[in-house]
């Protein structure tokens, strides 16, 4: 999976279609991935211990890794992941439609 937690990724299919977001937690076995604002669902909770106030609340929920592309900030637009092999011989992720190294 190349997309990792803190990417800034544009949703490409589904309801949520153009929306752009952080990504704020990553399910690789699962193949999908949490986005800051997109897929907002919600959910009726009970009152506890741990939550005082019950109610309804509105949490993000998982989306496809296939549904997700990068934004690439330098060409503002969505782009796809390239790897490349730095001068000092780590390997980096770097955006296929500028060039910019991700990592």
């Amino acid at each position: 999976m190349n997309i990792k937690k803190d990417d800034v990724v544009c949703v490409i299919s589904g309801k949520d279609k153009g929306k752009k977001g952080k990504v704020i937690k990553a399910y690789p076995k699962d193949n999908k991935v949490i986005v800051e604002g997109v897929n907002v669902q919600t959910k009726h909770q009970k009152a506890s211990r741990k939550v005082q106030q019950g109610g309804i609340i509105h949490q993000e929920g998982p989306v496809d890794v296939s549904n997700v592309m990068i934004w690439d900030s330098k060409a503002k637009a969505p782009a796809r992941i390239g790897f490349k092999i730095l001068e000092n011989g780590k390997k980096a992720r770097i955006s296929k439609k500028s060039g910019e190294v991700l990592d």
